[in-house]
């Protein structure tokens, strides 16, 4: 599983950005890592549990912090903190990232939901956050 080498947190655009060491560079929404947060609060304690998260169209990460030298915990600003997104769950919502979003948006519409884009501010120049992941 590749590492990541750089994270940069562009809070305007509400946008994480991850660079891989195997090239990859994943540009993921706030919203989409918000819904598809690995806790057990929306995944559930088991097959059949995940929750369907919704009106998190303007959340936002207020803080990357840093676990060991696996994963990082995504601070939003709507209080959620218990995600812990090891580095083959950022790959992976970074590479299916498509897919995934467009099965979410066809669940919010079978739930009846009416998802509302959120405004989005140009980043300003060097207005990300950035974080290097030990041994980057």
């Amino acid at each position: 599983m590749p590492r990541p080498t750089d994270i940069k947190l562009h809070q305007k655009s509400r946008q994480l950005e991850i660079a891989f060491e195997d090239g990859a560079r994943f540009r993921l929404p706030c919203e989409y890592l918000r819904v598809f947060s690995p806790s057990a609060e929306v995944r559930g304690h088991g097959p059949g549990q995940e929750v369907l998260v919704t009106g998190k169209e303007n959340v936002n990460i207020t803080n990357v912090e840093p676990v060991g030298n696996y994963a990082v915990k995504l601070v939003f600003d709507d209080g959620h903190d218990t995600g812990l997104y090891a580095w083959e769950t950022l790959y992976d919502l970074g590479a299916n990232h498509e897919r995934y979003w467009t099965d979410y948006l066809r669940r919010l519409e079978q739930a009846g939901y009416s998802r509302r884009e959120p405004a989005r501010e140009p980043e300003a120049a060097g207005g990300a956050k950035k974080w290097t992941p030990p041994g980057a």
